[in-house]
């Protein structure tokens, strides 16, 4: 290489003095940050005057952030992180909200000039081709469109494939200088991560292609999926938990149907082990943002699951993601574009995922309205699911008021009250709108199972919640007056708004409703729902239930009843009673194969069961 370009190969100083006062310097991303390079630049410092210096996240060095060097550099990041928040919050340096699949557009049409771009490559191949490694990102683009391209080609940078490649003649100065590469290691997953991806854990699907974030909270969830089988990867980045999945075959991309047998990103960032395992590994490639970001170019995955965090959310559905108030905090990414591609993508599931609460449980995440000076990425028209360690919420073509409730319901109980009142306040949902009630409000995200009916259908079966109401009032105008008869006792032509409310909002600590439920693509249509009663004084429960005309016969009752049976026992519960009509002779059947200690009393026509578990 030398021998072919030997003007390329200079000095590092001499390769810096191109950058002069008033330029434009791109910096190379993440954990492919060309350190070396930085530290170099920075002894610029009184030779150079007003740099703006341009970069996503940088998990490297930046010193150019220090005060001291305000003469010479001012940031401009696309990204607010740890080395960079500072000095934005006290307008030391600058931030620029755009996602990510639109950042390169400002390179490629001048509308942001780069003069100088410092970027770290791999040993080249015998054509002269230079790898990005683990950051192609925005790097590529930056590289393009720079006046003069400086590369630090590092050894301990990994040869990753893709179109993620630099021709030695598109490099203007090559600079061999070999160190370790920075390293991210997660927050260990605390138990309220856990518990979130454990309610995330059921929405995503075998077969489907996932994107997850960083942090805490998405690894959390990346180690809920061993049991999960052919998921595919088309997400932003790469981490230890993809690896892991990946090893353990978990991973696969085999249902894939873009880039099948390859996981797909922009960058990797994590610990020396996952840089290893990318090495010139053909599982595997990295492509320029405006490809991976590209909601059209996401929803032509299947099933695609987009699995990002907020830092608030109010209770139309709008997500603000990079500002507490106005103290900007992250960045826009790559969440809104991997939002919108798995919502346009068949069968995809768009989730936003985050703690109930902030500051040691001192605010409300899901706020009535959000902060003076937040900024909204994701509209309440682009909202889909939302989950916190409390539940799971589906908004999207849900009214304010079902929204309002849905959110309400996830929301951190001690918010709750406050959350409804506030509602109110706002005309969002009735005046006479009733709060669940039971101890720490918690959803009993364990109590949820699938069943397979007889004709194969899969049904989840799973305990009811406030927005249901909706979902039972459909259900009520789908059942037959026989029907409704034989569950009410009598002639109902409707359910009062207050009666509804009622059978949504459930006390799990006394009582229980399961409904069974069909889902399909984001739709639930319950058809069919088991409940009982706790009576104290005898230690045992009324127990009721109806199903559906249309799913009648399928097993749909005999799975609720049982599940209830469960239910009851692990609670310690000594047995059921019920009232049943003579002339219903299906649900008496159902009681008796049931296999309960069973006595039977039968007066005006009804029959009082007493039913004791075995």
């Amino acid at each position: 290489m030398k021998e072919k370009y030997p003007e390329k190969f200079v000095k590092v100083e001499y390769a810096l003095r191109h950058i002069d006062s008033g330029d434009r310097i791109f910096i190379g991303s993440g954990c492919g940050e060309p350190q070396y390079l930085v530290r170099k630049l920075i002894e610029l410092h009184g030779e150079i005057h007003d740099t703006r210096i341009l970069h996503i996240q940088n998990l490297g060095i930046a010193p150019y952030t220090e005060e001291k060097f305000g003469d010479t550099f001012r940031l401009n990041c696309f990204f607010v992180d740890d080395n960079s928040r500072e000095a934005v919050g006290e307008c030391r340096a600058d931030y620029t909200p755009m996602h990510l699949s639109n950042i390169p557009r400002l390179f490629k049409k001048k509308i942001i000039s780069i003069d100088v771009a410092l970027i770290q490559v791999s040993p080249p191949d015998e054509y002269g081709y230079f790898s990005l490694g683990i950051n192609v990102d925005i790097v590529k683009s930056a590289s393009e469109s720079a006046d003069i391209v400086i590369a630090q080609v590092n050894s301990y940078m990994p040869r990753v494939l893709g179109d993620s490649f630099i021709h030695a003649r598109d490099i203007d100065f090559i600079i061999p200088y070999d160190e370790p590469l920075p390293e991210f290691s997660p927050p260990v997953p605390t138990r309220l991560a856990d518990r979130i991806a454990k309610n995330v854990r059921r929405l995503i699907e075998d077969g489907a292609t996932i994107q997850v974030g960083y942090g805490d909270i998405p690894d959390a969830i990346i180690k809920k999926l061993d049991d999960k089988k052919h998921l595919g990867v088309h997400s932003e980045m790469i981490s230890d938990g993809i690896i892991d999945l990946m090893e353990k075959e978990v991973i696969d991309n085999s249902k894939k149907t873009l880039h099948p047998g390859k996981t797909i990103a922009s960058f990797v960032m994590g610990s020396r082990k996952v840089y290893d395992f990318v090495n010139n590994n053909p599982a595997i490639e990295l492509h320029p943002t405006e490809y991976t970001n590209d909601p059209f170019i996401i929803s032509r995955n299947y099933k695609m699951t987009a699995i990002n965090t907020a830092i608030e959310i109010d209770l139309t559905g709008q997500v603000c993601i990079d500002s507490i108030g106005h103290r900007f905090y992250s960045g826009m990414g790559g969440q809104a574009d991997f939002m919108r591609g798995a919502a346009l993508a068949e069968n995809g599931r768009p989730i936003i995922v985050m703690p109930s609460t902030a500051q040691n449980g001192k605010k409300s995440r899901i706020v009535p309205h959000l902060q003076q000076g937040a900024g909204v990425a994701i509209t309440r028209g682009d909202i889909h699911y939302v989950v916190t360690e409390y539940g799971v919420a589906y908004l999207h073509g849900k009214s304010i008021r079902e929204r309002a409730l849905a959110l309400i319901s996830i929301a951190h109980p001690k918010y709750r009250e406050w959350l409804l009142e506030e509602a109110k306040k706002y005309n969002m949902v009735y005046r006479d709108q009733i709060l669940v009630e039971g101890k720490g409000g918690i959803y009993p995200v364990e109590l949820e199972k699938y069943i397979t009916t007889k004709d194969g259908t899969k049904v989840l079966l799973r305990p009811i919640t406030p927005p249901d109401e909706e979902l039972l009032r459909e259900m009520f105008y789908h059942l037959s007056d026989e029907t409704i008869y034989k569950r009410f006792f009598g002639v109902k032509k409707y359910l009062p708004r207050q009666q509804l409310h009622e059978l949504a909002n459930v006390d799990f600590t006394k009582n229980m409703a399961i409904v069974a439920v069909l889902e399909s693509e984001g739709k639930e249509e319950i058809i069919g729902v088991g409940r009982y009663g706790l009576d104290e004084n005898t230690n045992s429960a009324e127990v009721a239930l109806v199903v559906r005309d249309d799913w009648q016969g399928k097993g749909i009752g005999t799975a609720l009843l049982k599940h209830l049976t469960n239910i009851a026992k692990r609670r310690g519960l000594y047995g059921f009673t019920a009232d049943v009509l003579a002339d219903n002779r299906v649900m008496l059947y159902l009681f008796e194969k049931m296999g309960y200690d069973m006595d039977k009393e039968w007066r005006n026509g009804i029959c009082h069961l007493r039913m004791f578990f075995k």
